[in-house]
């Protein structure tokens, strides 16, 4: 009983936050699987699609419609894969460096008005026991 309202209030919060995050990033026209895209990429090297559509569980079909919508607002271009010709790197366009950045600062600063509710001793402690749950999630998903 006690692990299923654990859960309830891990996902009731999840839901919030990711409600907040929706509110912030519609100020620079991204939503957070967007931000999530251009969070992961590197201006010069790039990444293979495929690479972050794995990293943020999308299948297929969804990286391209996000990558396609990227590429359309002028933030992000693809590239053919110097390693393997029948892949492709997406890289961030100058634009869409400052598109990244500015919506990093604003997501920063809600995450920290929001986290705030908790004293820095309370949010140590948050810390410590939700990368110690991540730990053990991973461990149990590895072996699922």
């Amino acid at each position: 009983m006690l692990a299923q309202q654990q859960h309830r209030l891990i996902h009731d919060i999840y839901v919030m936050l990711d409600d907040g995050d929706r509110r912030v990033l519609e100020t620079v026209d991204l939503s957070p699987l967007e931000f999530a895209v251009l969070q992961r990429l590197d201006p010069s090297q790039g990444r293979r699609l495929t690479d972050i559509g794995a990293e943020l569980l999308c299948v297929k079909s969804t990286i391209t419609r996000l990558v396609d919508r990227l590429e359309a607002d002028g933030l992000v271009r693809r590239m053919p894969d110097p390693d393997d010709r029948r892949a492709q790197r997406l890289v961030l366009t100058p634009r869409g460096i400052s598109v990244r950045d500015e919506a990093a600062e604003l997501h920063s600063a809600a995450v920290e008005r929001r986290l705030s509710l908790l004293a820095p001793a309370e949010q140590q402690l948050l810390c410590e026991l939700l990368a110690k749950l991540r730990a053990g999630l991973q461990r149990d998903l590895a072996g699922a």
